[in-house]
């Protein structure tokens, strides 16, 4: 069947018979920061104790997992969180995810197919993102057209033209030059990063994707499949996740114009994982080899650990991940203040 990308990608991946619709653990086909190390969750502890700082400390201080998968990084900041007990008991942990709460999952975690109306503390969003469905333009020599692909198969053919919206969007973001050039029209990804950055009363909400800015976008695209740890061809037949890197820089813009809507103001960060975590004291660095003779224990558990955390903030990996920080109606936490653009 041919479908524009879109309407693909949401069949595939969200539809009845879809990849997420069969409740297989995602880390079975592919490892989030989450998976690779408790320091992840760690570094998102700190910026929760930084915006629980800058509210003054609240009655309730929300933690929301946007994309939650099946809790893991939820959990895991609620356990590195419970050694100080005058903060977890004001935590109101919130995973928003489409498919069924899992089974012995902590039961502090609330569970939702969307994000609460109202949010004051921290609103993560990691990789969830890349995983929100588009359209593909390519120019022809008939101007930009819509791609089309056959669902079995990922064939793909010339379709209608850019509806006016999305035409709009690739000439501020993603514009096309030479025949043959493609984009992923990421307006639907800018909505939904509004939409969840709009109900933040005051706190900070955080988006680490696979992405890219203005003048860097790939020429051809990025749409990538994973199935079972391999990256595999982006066909949609529901048999693989398929994901597409976010311009992260029109999401910016696009949180800092519904923050502008509700006349809050918003402060905004574009930088790399591996610059954010590295502020935040994911270092990866490995311990004194003095250590191993006198604590071979420790010594071996240390270097676990940085090891873990070198997988984090690999450059070339999990580090090259674009962090979108956007703080409303307070300051960027200090530790990220002071970072360059990715």
């Amino acid at each position: 069947m041919w479908m524009t990308w879109r309407e693909a990608m949401r069949t595939a991946l969200y539809g009845p018979a879809g990849f997420y619709a069969r409740g297989e653990p995602p880390a079975r086909h592919f490892r989030t920061s989450a998976h690779v190390s408790p320091a992840y969750a760690g570094a998102m502890l700190s910026l929760l104790r930084e915006a629980d700082a800058a509210l003054g400390h609240p009655r309730r201080l929300d933690l929301v997992d946007v994309g939650a998968g099946r809790g893991e990084l939820l959990g895991q900041v609620l356990g590195e969180a419970s050694r100080d007990h005058g903060l977890a008991t004001r935590i109101a942990a919130r995973a928003v995810e489409i498919t069924p709460r899992p089974d012995g999952l902590d039961p502090r975690i609330r569970w939702h197919p969307s994000p609460p109306a109202a949010i004051t503390g921290l609103v993560i969003a990691s990789e969830w993102l890349d995983n929100i469905p588009l359209d593909v333009a390519e120019l022809t020599v008939d101007g930009p057209r819509l791609v089309l692909v056959e669902t079995e198969s990922g064939a793909e053919r010339p379709g209608p033209p850019l509806p006016r919206a999305d035409l709009a969007w690739s000439r501020a973001w993603w514009p096309l030059h030479a025949v043959g050039d493609r984009a992923e029209i990421g307006r639907t990804r800018c909505r939904a990063w509004a939409g969840v950055v709009r109900r933040i009363t005051r706190g900070l909400a955080v988006a680490a994707d696979y992405g890219h800015q203005r003048a860097g976008r790939p020429w051809q695209g990025t749409l990538t499949g994973y199935r079972e740890g391999r990256v595999v061809r982006a066909i949609p037949d529901g048999s693989r996740d398929i994901t597409a890197h976010v311009a992260l820089d029109a999401c910016a813009d696009a949180g800092q114009l519904a923050c502008a809507a509700r006349g809050r103001a918003a402060m905004t960060v574009l930088t790399t994982q591996r610059q954010a975590l590295r502020a935040l004291g994911v270092t990866g660095s490995r311990p004194p080899l003095a250590q191993a003779g006198g604590d071979p224990l420790g010594y071996a558990r240390a270097l676990s650990q940085a090891s873990e955390e070198a997988e984090l903030i690999d450059a070339h990996g999990l580090g090259a991940f674009g962090w979108l920080v956007q703080a409303v109606g307070l300051g960027i936490p200090a530790p990220l203040a002071g970072l360059t653009p990715a």
